[in-house]
């Protein structure tokens, strides 16, 4: 099976781990290639306005496809892990997503590109994004809401609509009110937002044997094969060392000790499942009474939201492949960008295709699984293994026969022998 340079980089750094395995120096010319797969991609220097047309993602939205640790082995000279012992890979979080066209992202097979970034970039400007949303949609219920309690106490008729009462027609306030209560109350009903946790924070636990506190951190893990993003355990400040046996509503208590429990009501919107998250266009209400003198609604010109123009910048982009119309790869003052997509485009391919486990550990399918420095037999291997296992007990057995019955054949003829000389 053919894997790609970030595939080898990562088993490169599991050679290391693996006291088992071939010793790799870090100096080797293959070494330092795999190692700097994602490092030779230079960030791409924005568009002078002035001088060049930007990138339009005006008619693109933000489809999430995947998140995926991966442990490497570390771009710089001495810069992983512990130096005392410690493991020298370094985890890595990304999250792979589209653009896709309006319109098209429940299929998104065309005119689409592929990006990747590292998840804490993602995160805080999927969930910023997100917050200021939620905060309209909230602050445009509460006036409706008001709006609509008034109305109950007089007469409709003399209720005098503002420039706002628009906003109101197709608005479910009874709904909205009540789930914009439950967001605003959250703690008091016994919920965290897990967005607070999408770095790595740090827990305080009080140990009960000895009354020292113990250090836990809090972080973003892929989960379900990297589909969705939940919070889980780290034994390090870097949450690098994913604690599968823990759960973080265990360490999860208020000012009164009450435990917790974690709200995905925001987070689980930055993962969305077969839509897009975000349309990159932002699009400002309008008023239907205000038109222009033709009858038609005033054109102003597009404006796209900071976490596409964010995203976009950040990552590394996988464009060509995908015919991206709109790509940076078109424009002569972007050759980088063309130097570097080939590598990102593999790169991406190589952690779509499962070569990776939940906790960044290499995972080699259809043959012998590396995980976590352990080795894990396939069925097929198993009963070749017992085969040859029996086979060679039998031939041993064959061996130790005929051998004793050349060595009483052989004394047999000297004993006939000496008796005939005497």
């Amino acid at each position: 099976m053919k894997l790609s340079l970030a595939l080898l980089a990562s088993a490169v750094g599991y050679s290391a781990a693996n006291p088992f395995a071939p010793k790799v120096t870090r100096n080797t010319k293959q070494a330092r290639r795999n190692s700097k797969l994602m490092a030779k991609a230079k960030p791409l220097r924005r568009l002078d306005q002035q001088e060049e047309e930007e990138v339009d993602l005006s008619t693109y939205s933000i489809k999430f496809e995947k998140c995926q640790f991966v442990k490497q082995y570390p771009a710089e000279e001495g810069g992983g892990g512990d130096q005392e012992g410690g493991s020298i890979l370094q985890t890595q979080r990304f999250v792979i997503f589209r653009l896709c066209p309006n319109q098209s992202c429940s299929s998104c097979n065309y005119n689409y590109g592929e990006y990747i970034v590292d998840m804490e970039t993602y995160l805080e400007s999927a969930i910023e994004y997100k917050q200021q949303v939620q905060e309209d949609y909230c602050d445009t219920c509460n006036q409706c809401y008001e709006r609509a309690a008034e109305a109950a106490e007089q007469d409709d008729d003399n209720q005098e609509e503002d420039d706002e009462a628009w906003k109101c027609y197709n608005m479910d306030t009874d709904t909205c009110y009540a789930q914009c209560q439950n967001i605003e109350n959250m703690e008091e009903n016994g919920y965290m937002d897990a967005s607070e946790f999408i770095g790595c924070e740090k827990i305080d636990v009080q140990n009960d044997d000895d009354g020292e506190a113990e250090e836990i951190y809090a972080g973003a893990v892929c989960a379900s094969s990297g589909t969705r993003i939940k919070i889980g355990i780290f034994k390090d400040e870097e949450c690098s060392e994913y604690d599968d046996s823990k759960s973080i509503e265990d360490y999860m208590v208020d000012g009164d000790g009450y435990n917790l429990k974690l709200s995905y009501h925001l987070l689980k919107q930055t993962f969305a499942e077969d839509e897009c998250i975000a349309n990159c266009l932002v699009e400002e209400e309008q008023n239907p009474n205000e038109q222009n003198d033709d009858g038609n609604q005033e054109e102003e010109e597009a404006e796209i939201n900071e976490m596409c123009e964010e995203l976009y910048e950040a990552a590394g982009k996988c464009e060509g492949d995908h015919g991206f119309e709109n790509g940076i790869v078109d424009y002569d003052n972007y050759q980088n960008q063309m130097r570097n997509e080939e590598l990102v485009c593999e790169f991406i391919t190589t952690i779509k295709a499962g070569h990776y486990d939940m906790t960044g550990e290499i995972v080699v399918s259809g043959g012998r699984s590396t995980i976590k420095g352990m080795s894990n037999t396939t069925g097929g291997q198993k009963f070749a293994l017992t085969f040859f296992a029996l086979g060679s007990l039998g031939l041993a057995g064959y061996a130790a026969m005929l051998h004793q019955q050349l060595t009483k054949g052989a004394k047999a003829d000297l004993a006939q022998q000496g008796g005939a000389l005497a």
